[in-house]
């Protein structure tokens, strides 16, 4: 017996904005949309919600599908249900960022769909609601680098200070203080000195360091204040 009668479909959709750093700003992993309606128009990656699976599950198989990628960093964002949000039926969408170091996977990425890493800088127009959707993933980003080692994610696994803090610079879009910077992330104790130097360096060459993923895992969930108070202004 159905329990539930409800007359009228409704469906739901998972979209993923999937996040890199290139060394020097943000990028946004987009596709050009192959069906109607929009055909041939710049969209994030997304699909349909199984019935046999929950959100983030969905989310996890459709950026496999789309990227061949497992384990990134995902994170819900939220839903998304405006009546007119898609022209050809009801549907919702639930919304996951994903954080990727384009150095790993840089040619994983393009070669599976034809995707394209466009600057956050540069963004062309995007299907339905998808750059409020980007948005608000970039707002998530801000608040959660600033008081969490999120944005390490979006790193090599080993890196420079230097390029920690151009990370940090591309998430805010703000110059920050390097004495500063520096201090605060050395005092988190996340930090673990590799003895090897930046071979890339235009200057005299910068020390690599890489994470303590024990320490990494202890405050990933801690309040760390990277990222002084005007930010947030």
């Amino acid at each position: 017996m159905n329990q539930y009668p409800h007359p009228h479909r409704i469906l739901v959709a998972i979209d993923c904005i999937i996040l890199g750093f290139d060394g020097e700003e943000l990028k946004l992993l987009l596709i050009k949309r192959n069906f109607e309606p929009e055909k041939g128009r710049w969209s994030l990656m997304g699909g349909f919600l199984r019935a046999d699976e929950n959100l983030e599950d969905g989310a996890k198989r459709i950026l496999y599908d789309l990227t061949g990628i497992q384990d990134l960093y995902v994170e819900q964002l939220q839903a998304y249900g405006n009546i007119g949000r898609d022209p050809v039926e009801r549907t919702i969408s639930i919304v996951f960022f994903a954080l990727v170091n384009l150095e790993d996977y840089l040619p994983q990425l393009n070669d599976k769909r034809q995707a394209s890493w466009i600057s956050l800088n540069a963004l062309p127009e995007l299907i339905f609601d998808h750059k409020q959707m980007v948005d608000a993933a970039l707002d998530r980003l801000r608040y959660k680098a600033a008081l969490h080692p999120l944005g390490l994610e979006l790193l090599p696994d080993k890196f420079s200070i230097p390029q920690l803090q151009k990370l940090y610079e591309a998430i805010y879009g703000v110059p920050l203080d390097r004495r500063n910077f520096r201090r605060k992330f050395f005092s988190t104790e996340l930090l673990i000195d590799t003895g090897e130097k930046d071979g890339n360096s235009v200057t005299k060459k910068a020390s690599l360091y890489r994470l303590d993923p024990d320490k990494y895992r202890q405050k990933f969930h801690s309040i760390l204040n990277f990222m002084p108070d005007r930010i947030f202004d």
